[in-house]
């Protein structure tokens, strides 16, 4: 069976597209094995809870933090990976192929799996023998799936919580430090799901403590791709329901060598995981890449600069673009945008004010707008003007930042501090920056952080010369001829950050 597949700008976007014939022998497959499968997978789900929650019943909470030892661990562990396994061979994994050999505890304290592709990638459990996981606190309010977490002894931690990540960090340690005390730990370092076409960067949680560690594949070799769920694209119902609907669904887990860090990885855990990144993609036969999902949007890293795959920017100008505005009408209000901006008004507006503004007859047009920009109904006009100008080449790079610097010099003296230069980095790519401690080392090295110094920068350094040779310019108006380009010159490969 074979299966179109819409080309994917990004590892955040996987869709499902099927022929007719396959749509037919999908939903005559799925009425029947959907509910069956579900309810299979469901009545097995649910006799794990009570087991689960016996596993630690009678311990007190010193005990409880303590790892499971005697029959508490071989009866009740058994159980539950057997009722596990059972689970995936109802909703259609009915076997699980393994290439290589699993690490002793003692070898590899760590198995570090990936690519990510959903809440289903859960069936590694099963193949590696239900090792400790790291999960989110919300998780442990979920029915059955709080119990399981319970039982597994999972170290816990709230994404909100400075503390609580301080304390899950050092957990981690401990466990994988304790020279076999605790059971193996298993940690999907990308943090998210992909679509598995790229490894996106790792998060350094697997690698803080500098043990070796056993990186696990996934492959999914069927000629469906169906399990995959990511940011875009199927949703992890449709992924249920298209999976629930084949025979069956193929699965390999290859087990690579134990990868031992060197002196200089384990005194720097962001290199250690770039490390082993690059060591899977090349057995994956995928690129890594520096791809990160920070809140609810996928971002490319450039330096300490957060770059979003789909841009603010870029989407307003789709969005323009789809309510009929021309390219000579959209700059003309980004002039006016900035004309109004320098006339001291106030630059926080409103959906009504922005509709106004833009020249739309839709109103819900210029809500989504202001929705790209902040999380609430007013959105800052500079932040609109700069970003859109940015990336469709209305004004010369010379032009952006004298304007982006008279606005942002709080102090209107002439000089930037790291706060200016988060604030009109923030304009330029169209979301906030707060890591700008980098790239304002950078810019102080070269003197005090005028305009000039700054324009300079941004068109000679090797790192953040790019968000403007290559970032920005990506995606700019099909038919603008602007100056937009700083050496008045195309170079004839605007890939941007999709060259990975």
């Amino acid at each position: 069976m074979m299966l179109k597949r819409r080309t994917q700008t990004h590892p955040f976007v996987h869709e499902v597209n099927l022929t007719a014939a396959q749509r037919i022998r999908g939903v005559v497959l799925g009425v029947v094995l959907f509910p069956v499968r579900i309810t299979l997978a469901t009545l097995f789900f649910l006799l794990m809870w009570p087991i689960a929650r016996l596993r630690l019943a009678g311990l007190s909470e010193a005990e409880r933090v303590e790892p499971v030892r005697g029959w508490r661990w071989w009866l009740f562990h058994h159980i539950i990976l057997f009722l596990s396994r059972a689970v995936f061979f109802s909703v259609g994994f009915l076997w699980i192929k393994v290439k290589g050999r699993q690490a002793g505890l003692k070898e590899a304290p760590v198995l570090v799996v990936a690519p990510h592709s959903s809440f289903l990638d859960m069936l590694v459990l099963c193949a590696t023998g239900l090792p400790v996981v790291v999960s989110r606190s919300e998780n442990c309010k979920l029915p059955v799936i709080g119990a399981l977490l319970e039982f597994n002894q999972s170290v816990i931690v709230s994404r909100k919580d400075p503390e609580s990540r301080k304390k899950c960090v050092s957990q981690i340690s401990e466990r994988v430090m304790s020279d076999g005390r605790w059971p193996q730990m298993l940690m999907f370092p990308e943090g998210t799901t992909t679509n598995g076409r790229a490894l996106i960067k790792f998060k350094p949680g697997a690698f803080l403590a500098g043990v070796p560690v056993q990186p696990v594949l996934l492959h999914y070799p069927g000629e469906l791709d169906t399990v995959r769920w990511t940011w875009k694209g199927l949703s992890w119902l449709g992924a249920l329901w298209h999976t629930t609907s084949q025979i069956y669904t193929s699965v390999t887990v290859e087990f690579l060598p134990v990868y031992t860090p060197s002196q200089e990885e384990k005194q720097n855990p962001d290199l250690y995981a770039e490390n082993v990144q690059k060591l899977m993609a090349k057995a994956l036969c995928v690129p890594a890449t520096d791809y990160v999902m920070e809140g609810r949007f996928p971002f490319k890293k450039l330096g300490n600069l957060s770059l979003p795959l789909e841009s603010p920017a870029q989407e307003t100008l789709k969005l323009l673009r789809e309510h009929d505005l021309t390219n000579a009408h959209i700059e003309a209000v980004m002039n006016d945008m900035i004309d109004s901006c320098h006339s001291g008004q106030s630059t926080m507006v409103t959906g009504d004010h922005l509709t106004a503004l833009l020249g739309l007859k839709d109103k819900k047009a210029a809500v989504k707008v202001c929705s790209l920009y902040s999380k609430d109904d007013t959105v800052d006009l500079r932040q609109i003007c700069l970003s859109v100008s940015a990336v469709s080449g209305f004004r010369s790079l010379e032009s952006l930042i004298h304007t982006a610097f008279t606005w942002y010099d709080s102090d209107q003296d002439g000089l930037l501090n790291a706060d200016d230069l988060s604030g009109l980095m923030g304009a330029l790519v169209g979301i906030p920056q707060y890591g700008i401690a980098e790239m304002y080392t950078a810019l102080t090295s070269r003197g005090r952080p005028t305009e000039a110094s700054l324009l300079d920068l941004l068109m000679t350094h090797p790192v953040y010369r790019k968000v403007f040779t290559e970032y920005l310019q990506s995606s700019g108006l099909a038919d603008g001829n602007h100056n937009g380009i700083p050496n008045g010159k195309s170079n004839g490969n605007n890939n941007g950050i999709y060259n990975g």
